[in-house]
């Protein structure tokens, strides 16, 4: 695999519905409907304490985070990685890259098992998703 770091070669529509997925998928992730209240119980906090949170700086901060990680992700793809490459690449930097630096704050920081299993799985699957999407429009 050649690593593209060239910004015009990039497919930015691709990034941006990698970005959207990233996007949803936390979305769904983090709610009632999945894991929220596990979410609110690791890390200690309520529905109330997410409420005086600034919403806007939430929504296009995480949007924000997530279209650089998939620009970044696409520039470490390269325009040749078919589906195959990427989802496998992005997969491995999910769980080996991404839960291990989770996983070795979460020991010194002495959290939840649980939080890492819910975070981490998360990142697992929102790097294989956005790798899918990349890989689909090389």
């Amino acid at each position: 695999m050649a690593v593209c770091m060239n910004f015009t070669e990039v497919n930015y529509f691709a990034i941006l519905v990698a970005s959207l997925s990233s996007f949803m998928l936390r979305g769904v992730w983090y709610s009632k409907v999945l894991f929220k209240n596990a979410w609110l119980e690791s890390i200690g906090l309520t529905d109330l304490d997410l409420q005086s949170a600034d919403p806007k700086l939430i929504f296009v901060g995480s949007f924000l985070l997530a279209f650089i990680a998939a620009l970044v992700l696409a520039l470490f793809l390269g325009k040749e990685a078919g589906i195959g490459e990427s989802l496998g690449t992005s997969f491995a930097i999910g769980l080996f890259w991404v839960c291990s630096s989770l996983g070795l704050s979460y020991i010194f920081e002495q959290r939840p098992l649980k939080l890492f299993l819910i975070n981490g799985s998360y990142h697992v699957l929102q790097f294989s998703l956005m790798g899918l999407i990349l890989g689909l429009w090389p």
